[in-house]
């Protein structure tokens, strides 16, 4: 690459156009097809380590996990063909270790080398004592350093040439991280004069966006920067990250409130009617729900609400007397699931509460069904004569049509994406749509994430509910475990045991529904146990749930089909087996199953082998709390938060390079609080802003 620095650019300057050349470097066109198109885009490639060079060292001064300088004598060589690997040049590549010794001690440490090219391969066999530098790991007991950086050690100045800061660039779209930063480093000097802010104004920080980009480049010496300017500097561009997401929420929610859509008027008389035929009075909770509901219907514009609370709160008959105040106006309504246990075990919940409502009619739309009965199920739908329809993702396929849509429901709302939503709403003229989780949103995810929602939060449990205990249980307690669960059967209860695979199977060694069927019939010889997984058929899904519920199945070995939609009072204990494998939202979700009739849940976690430190702190939560906001902070930690602005629903869509949720939570409050008051203060600022970002279909297109 050049070393001249770069004509006049600024942070809008094309990669490409700056080439000069005839023929674009492969490596500028590798970059600007991975989506760094600019320079602007080209700063936020931030490098994966920055830190001051380490000082040279012996080796016992080394520690795991940190970056150490030595220099050693090579006592053995072992270096292998890669057999099957080739560089692009294809020249064989290589693998093998190398042993060194301290000069100033006996101690010893391996460099281990992985793909290495045919010079550095025979660098390593002629060099005698070298400079090293990489980090400290442990394996196998041993001490070692993967793919370190090298050279002899007759070059006296190698340690002081790789500078003063020690700076790594990640590899994008096969371009080397080396590329990257000789490219930032041949920006003129004066390109930094010029950075501004796309979005926020100029008073929002003393720390300018130029100035950190310099920092965390590493083009500030380690005398002008402090590990607290780092974290300055790293705030800085998380502020500019959060407050460009903000201000995409911002323009979503203007473009819904200006949408039109039916204004549906409840009738407190009739709403009064169908409470009164519940079995239980409504909490406080859900009554206010109810009402924040009905003022979002009779709105003129398209509700967009997430009523969200823990595990059996109560927010699916929310649901049924919302939807029934829809239809009492004409409107047909739309209850969209994950699964079809789910759709299934609403439709009996429906029918046991409403079923005799003869100006309801009923009807399941699931992608299991005969195409006979989805030809029907079409027709009466088109024809307004389905008022109801729960189903599955089969709800949103381009055959489905409604008369007049007036209102769509999500339930488990995690378990769809963004697009899928969507589908579901076009298919009505200014559609209402509530979405419901089980699954609670922390505040910062839900600032930044569904900003453009209203939320409605549902804290209290119904009455007579008497908790949940979890444990985990370990082999040399496992016989105790299972006289404790003979003893809950032996006093009528039921319960589950949930699997993470159905089968067995070659590729990982996972404890099975099939095997532990067999396994445990042996077990609990004089109670009945079935199995329920994803293959059935839903009749015969169907057949077993309710079997269940009338008690003659007393233990259901399932996968985590049964997660959601399994309403059964007298389910008191629930044991998953390889709980690692499961997500902390989903294990929560899970154990919602049990306890939720008149007697205590018990919540048990069976490992097949002994569990890393990580995974076994993981799951420890669960046993120290059954707050679902706690575990869903932890959650959100362990997974990631998504892509805001895309279909991606976990962590590894998100587009922010530097802003995190649990680091920068105080950043993004800030960003809350200043642009709100922006906008009040200084509309002529923020307005044009909120115009252009109208402008760009594909951020309305998420809503």
């Amino acid at each position: 690459m050049r070393s001249k620095p770069l004509p006049t650019v600024n942070s809008d300057s094309n990669l490409l156009e700056l080439a000069k050349t005839k023929a674009v470097p492969a490596h500028l066109q590798s970059l600007h097809t991975a989506g760094i198109k600019t320079l602007g885009d080209l700063l936020w490639a931030l490098p994966l380590r920055l830190s001051p060079m380490p000082k040279l060292k012996p080796f016992s001064q080394a520690a795991y996990g940190e970056m150490f300088l030595g220099i050693g004598k090579i006592i053995h060589r072992e270096i292998k063909p890669a057999f099957g690997r080739k560089s692009r040049s294809r020249f064989l590549l290589h693998n093998g270790f190398i042993i060194v010794k301290d000069l100033s001690s006996e101690q010893t440490l391996t460099l281990r080398f992985f793909n290495i090219w045919p010079g550095q391969k025979k660098q390593l066999e002629d060099y005698e004592s070298i400079w090293f530098l990489g980090e400290l790991q442990e394996w196998r007991a041993q001490h070692q350093i993967i793919n370190p950086k090298f050279a002899n050690l007759i070059d006296e100045n190698w340690a002081h040439s790789q500078g003063e800061w020690l700076i790594e660039y990640p590899t994008i779209n096969k371009v080397p991280g080396s590329y990257t930063q000789k490219l930032i480093k041949n920006l003129p000097k004066d390109f930094w004069d010029h950075i501004q802010s796309e979005f926020s104004t100029d008073d929002v920080e003393e720390f300018k966006l130029s100035e950190a980009f310099q920092v965390l480049h590493g083009l500030k010496t380690p005398s002008d920067v402090s590990p607290k300017i780092l974290i300055q500097a790293t705030e800085r561009l998380a502020y500019e990250e959060f407050y460009a997401d903000q201000l995409k929420i911002i323009t979503r929610r203007r473009f819904i409130k200006k949408k039109k859509a039916p204004s549906i008027m409840t009738e407190a008389a009739f709403l009064e009617s169908l409470t009164s035929r519940l079995p239980f009075q409504l909490t406080e909770d859900q009554r206010k729900a109810i009402a924040e509901i009905e003022v979002d219907l009779q709105s003129g514009h398209p509700m967009m609400r997430m009523l969200q609370g823990d595990v059996g709160c109560g927010k699916t008959i929310i649901a049924f007397l919302v939807a029934l105040c829809c239809i009492r106006k004409g409107f047909q309504v739309a209850l969209m699931c994950p699964t079809e246990s789910l759709a299934l075990q609403h439709k009996r919940s429906f029918e046991s509460l409403f079923g005799d409502l003869p100006e309801v009619k009923l009807s399941l739309a699931l992608g299991s069904m005969k195409q006979k009965d989805k030809t029907i199920l079409q027709k009466s739908l088109r024809a307004g004569e389905t008022h109801l329809v729960i189903g599955t993702h089969a709800l949103f396929q381009e055959s489905i049509e409604f008369q007049n849509l007036g209102l769509a429901i999500i339930d488990e709302q995690h378990k769809f994406g963004v697009e899928q939503r969507l589908r579901l709403t076009a298919k009505g003229s200014g559609t209402h749509c509530l979405i419901m989780s089980a699954t609670p949103i922390p505040r910062t995810l839900s600032l930044a994430q569904y900003g453009d929602l209203d939320f409605t939060t549902i804290k209290t449990m119904p009455l007579g509910r008497k908790g949940i205990k979890s444990r985990f249980v370990e082999k040399v307690n496992h016989d105790k475990y299972i006289e404790f669960l003979k003893q809950r059967l032996a006093q009528g209860d039921q319960g589950y045991f949930v699997f993470p695979a159905i089968e067995e199977s070659e590729n990982m060694s996972l404890q099975n529904v099939t095997e532990a069927l067999e396994h445990y019939k042996g077990v609990f010889k004089e109670h009945k146990i079935a199995a329920l997984h994803g293959k059935m058929k839903a009749s015969e899904k169907d057949e077993i749930i309710s079997s269940f519920e009338k008690k003659q199945i007393h233990i259901l070995i399932s996968t985590s089909v049964i997660e959601v939609g399994i309403n059964v009072p007298n389910a008191t204990f629930m044991s998953v087996y390889d709980p690692e494998r499961f997500g902390l939202s989903s294990l929560h979700q899970l154990r919602g199953r049990v306890g939720r009739g008149d007697k205590a849940g018990f919540f048990f976690m069976v490992p097949n082998k002994e569990l890393s430190p990580e995974a076994h702190k993981r799951l420890e939560v669960l046993e120290q709390t059954n707050n679902g906001f706690e575990i869903a902070e932890a959650d959100l930690q362990n997974r990631g938060e998504g892509d805001l602005f895309g279909v991606d629903q976990s962590g590894v869509g998100t587009r922010r390079r530097v802003a995190d949720f649990m680091k920068h939570s105080h950043v993004l409050e800030k960003v809350y609080a200043d642009l709100r008051k922006q906008m009040a203060d200084q509309p002529e600022k923020i307005d044009p802003i909120l115009i252009k970002l109208a402008r760009d279909q594909k951020i309305l297109d998420t809503i």
